[in-house]
């Protein structure tokens, strides 16, 4: 009984991991491909006869991304990075005040404005379009950075807060009320207990608006009329719309451009780590 139990659970094992392994080639394989024809010379990556590995490897496609005579990146990088910093620090720095207000704080209402955030998820934002571009022309910020991080704001905010609010519910309330009796206030509260408690998930927040602002296409393609101003996702445009449809290029500045959202969770994932081991020591 116990030789084949065991062999049970080696089965299950190499049934689990050899999924995983399938899972993880399916979903890489784009992503090699991406890689393998961004090192690919202009007639090799149209060849008739595609191969998986370039005959010649070639760096000149990276080389021509940071030529600003070719395409901008480093403006557009600039550009992307400025956004999505400012409007994930604002969502975040908003979303911990209304949060803990949701969370910790009982006043008439707090129910119905809660149940409120689920209402969001029920509507495109392409629904907000209309109305933000009336609110942003009149403010005369069209065709500004400033405008797409309030249209960041807006879109993410309410998931920020609701995000929050869950991490927020699970601090538990007595550490407060001590806190209270040691003479904190609940400005000093958020600062000193409720953020350094529930940091991993703010981090997680923080990672999740500035991927939604670092990916937009949309609203700044609305928003934004001035070449100099574009982000990422509009230059990327851009050289997908030339005339002359060099793969290689396309294919290097799709990978450069995903590469600080990559490396941002990668980084998030750690410090999450730490500050669940954190929290769990200050608990």
């Amino acid at each position: 009984m116990a030789v084949s139990s065991k062999k049970v659970r080696r089965a299950k094992k190499i049934g689990f991991y050899t999924t995983m392994v399938l899972f993880l080639c399916m979903t890489l394989f784009p992503f090699f491909i991406m890689l393998m024809t961004s090192f690919k010379g202009t007639k090799e990556a149209i060849s008739p006869h595609p191969t998986f590995f370039p005959k010649d490897f070639t760096f000149q496609h990276y080389i021509d991304i940071f030529n600003p005579d070719i395409f901008p990146f480093v403006d557009y990088f600039k550009n992307s990075l400025i956004v999505s910093l400012e409007a994930a620090g604002i969502a975040v720095l908003l979303g911990i005040f209304g949060a803990y207000a949701l969370s910790k704080l009982r006043f008439k209402g707090r129910m119905t404005i809660n149940a409120s955030f689920y209402m969001v998820y029920m509507f495109s934002g392409i629904l907000l379009i209309v109305p933000l571009f009336k609110i942003i022309s009149s403010m005369g910020l069209y065709d500004t950075l400033t405008s797409l991080v309030i249209t960041m704001v807006v879109q993410t905010l309410p998931t920020a807060v609701f995000m929050l609010k869950s991490y927020f519910d699970t601090i538990p309330e007595d550490i407060e009320e001590a806190a209270m009796m040691d003479g904190l206030n609940r400005f000093q509260i958020i600062l000193r207990i409720i953020v350094p408690l529930a940091i991993s998930g703010i981090v997680s927040v923080f990672v999740y608006c500035f991927m939604v602002a670092w990916n937009d296409y949309l609203f700044a393609s609305i928003f934004l009329s001035s070449a100099e101003k574009f982000t990422l996702p509009i230059g990327l445009n851009t050289l997908f719309s030339t005339p002359d449809y060099i793969w290689g290029r396309m294919m290097a500045a799709s990978l450069v451009t995903a590469l600080p959202v990559v490396i941002m969770y990668a980084l998030s994932e750690r410090f999450i780590k730490s500050g669940l081991m954190d929290g769990g020591v200050k608990g």
